[in-house]
């Protein structure tokens, strides 16, 4: 961001009272920066795409009465006399805190007590003037984002939604499955955070306050001197009566306070040394930073644990069941001991399956019938639902004939305690495994934070603008206004301005360009970018969520929020099959039952030890059990394990479900340029001489001129210089004398080799120093930008003697894999923060027809969400921090595993290889693993559909062929089996297109 951009800095006081004052020079250098607007830097470095208008409480400084803030565009107001008068009529409303009016611009801002005066009276007012009002919030419009416990799928985070709609004074409600969060848009004169929390827990979830909307800059701190309830109510009472503050929450257990305030007015080290204050006689107070535990992470260990836990102990109980039901009485005499008759009909057998099974359907088993037990309360069907009617069916089948196997002599009966305690343990592991493949991105987001350094120098100026005092404090200490010094090599800790030296600063996290962006005073800097090369001072304009960093973070959980969430077939199915079946198996037991009593068929019918009330439970078990969708729950999680096990292998990341569900369905991708569709390190890949300068000493002196820059360029000058070194049979390094070495910031760099004067730069540099270029030397730079290259020229004592050509090379495949899209149907875009014509060069050579450039994160963003709108699914392959956004606002966001962490990580797919072609081996595999997940759903369901009138008896009187529940069992587990087959079947899975990666063999040296 150069220095075009820059607004004014109103220079104020630090929380320390002293004033901090620039040198006469500096100060000049603002004023002339104040003609472009005193409101420039006050605003956000990134704006959201979208906003809801929100009314942030502003305490008084007594702390007592609360009042709130209101913005809104006038109309009609033609002189300052208009504004005058409409500001001493509001004046007298009781409440009205303070009133300013702008005639230049229309605008209004009025601070008043909400108990006292409301924003519809004021607004009555004001048009009872005879003015116009817009942009007025009819109501006080708060937002805050809950965490929420306990969802397990759609139908879940579909139920939470309607809850919150329901209650009265939400506007929206949007609900995250994998964030596990909610964003709630609500009237605060209706309802509160409290209320929501009610009816989300009245839904049968957990909820937990995350933030509100007047608290997203937050401080903790660690008490010290803290003995009685009189110090905690001192200190809070102090706290709350500092301009700026919102909330003040104290924990007197651990001695933390959690205060919530607003920039503008106050900030950390003044909260600190507000405490410190309060304290008074014996008493003494003080305080320090205090990073409290993130607890999404910590939940989601929690949950991890607990079904490992419960999926062990579930395993330590059916495998005996397993082994004494299937494995044993397969191998006699081994498991003779098994059929022993205890009592009557009652086996040794029987009992054992009996005990082990049951801790695994009651104790192990609870939280299925807990969740079944909320669903069915919301008026709902899920996977729970299914799970405990299946297993519950078959245990008490099972107990039903252990209790007729103890009371009868003739009983012949089967028991299938196994499936009952197999099914429980294998759907936990799936649970299990499910949670341990989650996004990660909480991790990502932590990431992002993690880029602004733990600290940094603070500067105290006296009144002449010399440094008094320099001291190393916390990031989070940093307050608006304060003047920080950056050293050559650090980061930038706060957004700001430069006010004094000059440097190179690399802003390649929100460019995604790597080339380093000359900083002078008046240039705004983003925190978490890197200082090159130069020792610079920054004045702090944004800190805490104002932040550039803040709030692409921000962004990416905004946008996991928005993504609507995908249905799952199996949940889609059992809304409806699962009252079916019900319905079904209660029919079918009736309609024997009915019949056998009205003696509609022969008594011969009815098998020994049974009488016909038993017959009709047996043929309406049959069918509950024969009909129990369990395939349902394997026919996505088996298919979607054996992908992402074979995507890996073939070097595609693929996070789940969601990705391979989504990725089917793309009919765009979007490429970044550097890093993705090129290789994101600049190169010489040509050299052309001007002169009768030997090459090796051209050479020579250029590296010697570009050996002292930090400069991605220079280093690839330097780079190739010792190449061609080497290639003519010199190994030796540049030992030449380089003095009065200078920087021309944006231009190049100069300096005596020897004794001649050498220049190494653009064309700027060398009209500086009044070289003439010739038409030759023109034809060639023209040529070079052209073919997408930065032309860098070499004059020698005031003459070009040669230019080298440095570009980033385009990927090898790159072309191939646009190419091969296109055959598929599937459209390709490039969207870059490059130059526009660097961006069509590069974009001509890989056959991209459609280029975005000079595109910021939120507009490649924007961008997504526009194509979306279009009914285009999108996906979005990216390398670079700045790509985040853009990455999960996509329906399928695919990373270049070369790329930075965060990027992977908000990913849905990552290239693990960093090779082009695994994006069409994803969008492949996606289609080929939703293909088979359709098979697999067929197999499940068809053995329902065939079972059930089987079950039901339908082949009963003609072939006296009936279907006992325990054979309806082993249907039910064949049909399991059938899908966990088909999906291995994707073992065979073979990539649609494999290019040789070349790139090693490529030699740019031969291009001299």
């Amino acid at each position: 961001m150069h220095s075009e951009d820059s607004a004014s800095v109103t220079l104020a006081s630090n929380s320390d009272s002293k004033l901090l004052l620039l040198s006469p020079d500096e100060e000049k250098h603002l004023k002339e920066m104040e003609l472009n607007g005193k409101d420039d830097l006050k605003a956000p470095l990134l704006q959201h795409s979208e906003s809801v208008s929100v009314t942030v409480p502003q305490p008084t400084p007594n702390g007592i009465m609360k009042t709130k803030t209101v913005m809104c565009k006038v109309r009609g107001i033609k002189c300052a006399s208009c504004a005058v008068s409409i500001e001493s009529e509001l004046s007298k409303l009781n409440g009205i805190e303070t009133v300013m009016v702008s005639p230049l611009q229309g605008q209004a801002i009025i601070r008043y007590n909400p108990e006292f005066v409301t924003a519809k009276t004021v607004k009555e007012m004001i048009e009872g003037m005879g003015f116009q009002v817009d942009e007025f919030p009819e109501q006080d419009i708060a937002v805050c984002r809950l965490r929420i416990k306990g969802m397990s799928c759609t139908s879940c985070s579909e139920s939470v939604e309607r809850a919150l709609l329901a209650v009265d004074g939400v506007k929206t409600a949007t609900v995250g499955l994998a964030l596990e969060e909610a964003k709630i848009h609500f009237d605060t004169t209706l309802t509160d955070s409290d209320h929501i929390i009610q009816a989300i827990e009245d839904a049968g979830f957990g909820a937990d306050l995350i933030s509100s909307g007047d608290d997203m800059n937050k401080v903790h701190l660690h008490l010290y001197g803290i003995s009685s309830p009189d110090d905690v109510s001192i200190v809070q009472s102090s706290l709350e009566a500092v301009e700026g503050v919102n909330h003040v929450e104290i924990d007197q257990v651990g001695n933390k306070v959690t205060i919530s305030y607003d920039p503008n007015f106050t900030g950390p080290r003044s909260l600190i040394h507000c405490i410190q204050e309060a304290g008074h006689g014996l008493n003494f107070y003080n305080a320090s930073l205090y990073t409290p535990p993130r607890q999404r992470e910590t939940e989601r260990q929690y949950e991890i644990r607990a079904y490992r836990n419960l999926f062990l102990w579930s395993c330590l109980f059916s495998f005996p069941v397993f082994v004494f039901s299937m494995v044993l009485p397969m191998m006699p005499p081994y498991g003779n001991w098994l059929n022993y008759k205890l009592y009557n009909m009652l086996t040794v057998g029987m009992l054992l399956r009996w005990v082990l099974c049951t801790p695994v359907q009651f104790i192990i088993g609870r939280r299925f019938y807990l969740g079944s037990y909320h669903a069915l309360k919301r008026g709902s069907a899920n996977m729970d639902v299914l799970v405990a009617l299946g297993t519950n069916a078959a245990y008490f089948y099972s107990v039903y004939n252990v209790i007729k196997a103890l009371t009868s002599d003739l009983f012949q009966g089967q028991d299938f305690f196994e499936t009952s305690a197999m099914l429980i343990s294998f759907i936990l592991l799936g649970k299990y495994l499910e949670i341990v493949a989650k996004g990660k991105t909480s991790d990502a987001l932590a990431k992002l934070t993690d880029l602004a350094p733990d600290t940094a120098y603070l500067l105290t100026l006296d009144g002449d603008g010399n440094v008094i005092s320099e001291m190393e404090i916390s990031t989070q200490l940093i307050q608006r206004n304060d003047v920080i010094k950056i050293v050559p090599g650090a980061k930038v800790p706060v957004d700001g301005v430069v006010i004094r030296g000059q440097s190179h600063v690399n802003e390649s996290m929100i460019t995604g360009e790597a080339r380093p962006v000359t900083k002078r005073p008046g240039d705004k800097v983003i925190g978490g970018t890197m200082n090159e090369n130069g020792c610079v001072l920054v004045k702090a304009t944004h800190v805490g969520s104002e932040t550039a960093l803040s709030q692409i973070v921000q962004l990416v959980e905004a946008a996991q929020l928005a993504r609507a969430p995908v249905q799952k077939l199996a949940d889609q199915i059992s809304k409806f099959f699962v009252p079916a079946v019900v319905i079904a198996a209660l029919l079918t037991w009736l309609g024997w039952f009915i019949l056998g009593v009205a003696g509609l068929y022969p008594k011969s019918w009815i098998p020994k030890a049974m009488d016909g009330f038993e017959l009709a439970l047996q043929f309406g078990i049959s069918v509950l059990v024969v009909a129990c969708p369990c395939a349902l729950g394997l026919a996505t999680p088996t298919a979607v394990m054996v992908a992402t096990g074979k995507g890996a292998s073939q070097g595609v990341l693929i996070k789940g479900g969601n990705a391979l569900e989504n990725a089917h369905k793309v009919k765009t991708v979007v490429f970044d340029k550097t890093g993705t569709l090129t290789e994101g390190k600049p190169m010489v890949v040509g050299l052309k001489r001007f002169s009768n300068v030997p090459i090796q000493e051209f050479c020579t002196v250029a590296a010697a001129a570009e050996a002292n820059s930090e400069h991605p360029i220079a280093k690839a000058v330097v780079k190739y210089a010792k190449k061609l070194h080497q290639q003519y049979g010199s190994n030796t390094e540049y030992v030449t004398e380089l003095r009065d070495f200078e920087v021309h910031l944006g231009a190049g760099v100069s300096g005596n080799v020897g004794e001649k004067l050498v220049l190494v730069g653009n064309r700027k540099l060398m009209l500086s120093y009044n070289v003439q270029l010739g038409h030759e030397v023109e034809d060639y730079v023209s040529e070079t930008e052209r073919l997408a290259c930065t032309c860098v020229l070499v004059a020698i004592d005031g003459k070009v003697a040669g230019a080298f050509a440095v570009t980033d090379p385009v990927k090898p495949e790159a072309e191939r894999v646009v190419s091969f899209l296109r055959s598929m149907n599937i459209s390709s875009i490039m969207v870059t923060g490059d130059n526009w014509a660097t961006a069509s060069a590069i974009a001509k050579e890989v056959g991209i027809d459609q280029v975005f450039a000079e595109t910021d994160p939120i507009g490649k963003a924007n961008m997504i969400k526009e194509l979306q709108m279009k009914g285009v699914a999108v996906a979005m392959v990216g390398d670079g921090i700045n790509d985040s956004p853009a990455l999960v606002a996509a329906d399928v966001g695919m990373a270049i595993g070369a790329g930075t962490n965060v990027a992977i990580e908000a990913a849905d797919v990552v290239l693990i290889k960093s090779n082009l072609e695994d994006v069409i081996t994803a969008i492949d595999l996606s289609k080929k693993t939703l293909n088979r997940i359709r098979l697999n759903y067929a197999w499940a369901l068809g053995y329902n559909v065939l079972g059930m009138p089987i079950a039901a008896g339908i082949l009963f009187p003609f072939t006296g062929i009936r279907l006992p529940p325990w054979l309806a069992g082993a249907c039910m587990a064949a049909s399991s089996l059938s899908v966990v087959c088909s999906s291995l079947l994707l073992q065979s899975y073979k990539k649609p297109l494999h290019i040789q990666d070349t790139r090693e063999t490529i030699d740019y040296s031969n291009c001299v």
